[in-house]
């Protein structure tokens, strides 16, 4: 019995950043006809080594050799398992354990895991790569051999394009950012020439101010009224007393007072800081997101890694955008948008690396606009959902929402598209697309 293919894991650090764990040259594999010459992979004794051929059918293959442990090989699980559930009509994709198998290694000639290798109808061997390969990677060499994939199965999923019921709420008790109830006493006015915007509190007006593009913060916040928390009139917000407080979650809390005096008697039964409006903007605006620039708590965020650096992304498909603005991988911390249960998301190469729990959804809510067409619904309209049921739930208390249901991965997509201009413009008045 010949000896089996030796493999050692080249330093963990190493393999993260090659995306490919080395194995050891073992001897060469035995000539087969049905193969091709593997490009590159060289084997003791010189010379190119000889795949072994795929199992001859009707349709082409796709052969991942890796190991389950090795840290890209588990990168790559989630893509085989898509491509095997929505691509099997057009291209078989198969996997090798080559530490579970290890005469696999000496037979397709290979030196690293992961290792992919692509095969024509007939068994023979078309291209092979090493390291994590990306789905839309992947696809689009199947596209160069002339495969078509554009017929994939499309994941069924909720699409709402009509309200269930409509939104009957007077416009004027609605928030303009967050479309939530406004309440009288932190209701924000920003009046215009000829109409006005109303919000909920002044932290969702700020998240207004940071979405306008070259504001004039003098201009825009002489025409800012906020509610009297101790008589319930609207005053200049310039002028009033803010007490910065936080509620049971550690949420930020902001009462507006006309009189200093009752903001005094306020701040020993409710505790916090007396501010000035420069002093409360300058803490509103301190944290944005890394994607659109937009003002956010931290408590309402997703967190977002890269590189070293902790940062947040106002929703969560703006922390998904992150990665193609600052064109670095990175790690998504998000809360389920029902239950608060966290989802966690890594990308490599601008492609999702994994999802935990793999059930995990998005929701893009979206509304017609002016001439039509279907735009983003904003911020505050988007979610990921562990699975189908807690999306399915939370839409149900949401009857006037519109959008549909895609995979996170379309997410990361689409932000990856985008150009630099258009991430420049991201979640800007206006520019939602």
């Amino acid at each position: 019995m010949k000896t089996p293919v030796k493999m050692v894991i080249v330093a963990a650090l190493a393999a993260a950043v090659i995306g490919a764990v080395a194995l050891k040259k073992g001897k060469a594999p035995s000539e087969n006809n049905g193969g091709t010459a593997a490009p590159g992979a060289t084997v003791a004794g010189g010379g190119l080594a000889k795949a072994a051929p795929a199992s001859t059918g009707k349709l082409p293959k796709l052969l991942d050799l890796g190991a389950g442990k090795c840290i890209p090989c588990k990168m790559m699980k989630p893509i085989l398992d898509d491509l095997k559930a929505n691509h099997a009509d057009q291209f078989i994709t198969e996997f090798i354990d080559v530490w579970e198998n290890p005469d696999a290694g000496k037979k397709y000639g290979i030196e690293m895991i992961p290792t992919q290798i692509f095969y024509n109808a007939e068994g023979k061997e078309l291209f092979r790569h090493t390291g994590f390969y990306g789905k839309e990677d992947i696809l689009g060499k199947w596209k160069e051999f002339g495969v078509d994939v554009s017929r994939g199965k499309v994941a069924t999923g909720i699409v709402r394009e009509t309200p269930v019921a409509a939104d009957t709420r007077p416009r004027d008790s609605v928030c303009f950012m967050c479309d939530g109830n406004v309440n009288p006493m932190t209701k924000t006015v920003v009046k215009g020439q000829s109409d006005q915007h109303v919000f909920c509190g002044p932290h969702c007006y700020f998240i207004y101010f940071s979405s306008i593009v070259g504001a004039d913060a003098k201009a825009v916040d002489a025409k800012v009224s906020v509610s009297d928390w101790a008589g319930g009139q609207l005053i200049p917000a310039t002028t009033a007393t803010y007490l910065y407080g936080m509620d049971a979650k550690g949420r930020p809390t902001i009462k507006a007072f006309a009189d200093q005096d009752a903001a005094t008697k306020e701040q020993k039964t409710s505790p916090g800081n007396l501010l000035a409006w420069d002093v409360l903007r300058s803490k509103e605006l301190a944290t944005r997101c890394a994607f659109c620039d937009r003002a956010v708590y931290p408590e309402d965020a997703c967190g977002v890694k890269f590189g070293n650096t902790h940062g947040h992304g106002c929703c969560t498909h703006c922390s998904m955008g992150v990665a193609a603005r600052l064109k670095q991988d990175i790690e998504v911390e998000a809360k389920d948008g029902l239950t608060g249960e966290i989802i966690r998301v890594k990308t490599l190469d601008g492609q999702i690396a994994s999802i935990e729990p793999k059930t995990a959804i998005a929701w893009f809510g979206q509304k017609k606009g002016a001439d039509g067409k279907w735009v983003s619904a904003g911020c505050f309209k988007q979610g990921f959902f562990v699975d189908e049921g807690n999306l399915q739930k939370w839409l149900e208390a949401r009857p006037a929402m519109t959008g549909r249901q895609i995979s996170i991965a379309q997410v990361l997509s689409d932000k990856m598209k985008l150009t630099p201009e258009q991430i420049a413009k991201a979640c800007k008045l206006g520019e939602c697309k």
